[in-house]
Parts: C-alpha cells; structure tokens; sequence
C-alpha cells in the first residue's frame, strides 16, 4: 500500500527484456539505503518487488502482465520514475490509498501551462471512466492526484510547481503514456452496485 507521495525521482539504468519477462535496474540513491531484499516499491505507481540492492541502484523482476498493462515497458536508460516506499503502518496519508496496482497505461492528450501550475489532460479508457469523478482522486505515475474536469473520455489534473519539479509529471510531452491507477474505493463501490444488479 503506498499514499501517493513520491519520494525520489529514480533514473533508469537498464531495462532486460527476455521472451513474457524483464529485470529493471533503477538507479535510487535516496531512497534504497533504507530498503531491503523482499521491499516492495512503486516505480511510476507500479508495486514491484526488489530483488537486489547495491550501491544506489535497485533491481525489479517484471512479469508479463506488467509489461503489458504499464508504461516500464518504454523505459530506456536515463528515463526518469517515480519512487515511493510502501507505507508505514504509524505514516501519515498525504495522499490516497494507493494499491500499486496500475489499470491502464493511458496518454496524455494536452498539456497547458497557465502562470506557475500546469494542466495535463488524459485520455480515458471507456473501461475505467467509470472510476474517474471530479474532485476524485487517481493516481498517476504514482502520485496521487484530484481530478480537475471530466468528459466522456477523458479527465484534467492540474499540478503546481512542486509536484512537477519533484516528480517525472513535469516531463511529460503529449502522447506520452502513463500509469493509471483508478480510486479502489470507486471500483469496489462499482463491483459491489454490479453483483447487486443496481
């Protein structure tokens, strides 16, 4: 479980593709002198498991699935990600409950600056606009987020300086693809309403 506060800005150092796998290899200063073998930790909202630890630099197995639904199959050496640790069960929540389990690699459709914050507009699988509302929360790469404006299609957020400067969002350019992780509470409300019939 993570909150949605990244931690550090990870650069990526390699990314090992064999036949339905890979091995991602993060360079993470700050933060994996405080993680151990086992740790899970969101890389751009994505909960994976370290596997090795060395001298700043962290190592991910990704399965099949992974590569499949998320954006870690774009990375390339010197890529930026988003970092978290899991959440402390004594932490505070600054952001929302975020699961780490990433629905839909999702691009962004506009990106406007507008005096110091900066509007990002997504476009949004017909399968999870359901789970989208405005004034909800998603998380995006990993950091959460509020939702700003809603279409049939697509939703805004909008960011200020310090989220872009401290996460990979003050990256992005248009059509790039992102981590999309829709509000559990929306999806449980949405399964429980559907085996209810309501």
């Amino acid at each position: 479980m993570f909150t949605g506060l990244v931690e550090e800005i990870g650069i990526c150092e390699e990314l090992q593709c064999s036949a339905g796998s890979a091995r991602l290899v993060i360079q993470a200063p700050t933060i994996s002198s405080g993680v151990m073998i086992g740790d899970s930790i969101a890389v751009n909202g994505c909960c994976l498991t370290a596997i090795s630890i060395r001298e700043g630099v962290m190592a991910f197995d990704l399965l099949e699935e992974t590569l499949q639904r998320t954006n870690l199959k774009d990375l390339a050496p010197g890529k930026k990600v988003n970092l978290e640790r899991s959440l402390l069960a004594d932490g505070r929540i600054g952001g929302h409950f975020v699961q780490g389990h990433v629905d839909a690699a999702i691009p962004v459709a506009a990106l406007l600056k507008q005096g110091s914050d900066l509007r990002i507009d997504f476009k949004v699988p017909p399968d999870f606009a359901a789970y989208v509302a405005f004034k909800g929360s998603v998380a995006i790469n990993g950091v959460s987020l509020t939702i700003a404006e809603v279409t049939d299609d697509s939703f805004a957020v909008w960011i200020i300086p310090h989220t872009a400067s401290h996460t990979n969002l003050g990256y992005l350019k248009q059509g790039d693809l992102v981590n999309l992780e829709c509000d559990m509470l929306a999806k449980y409300t949405a399964r429980i309403m559907q085996m209810r019939g309501i």
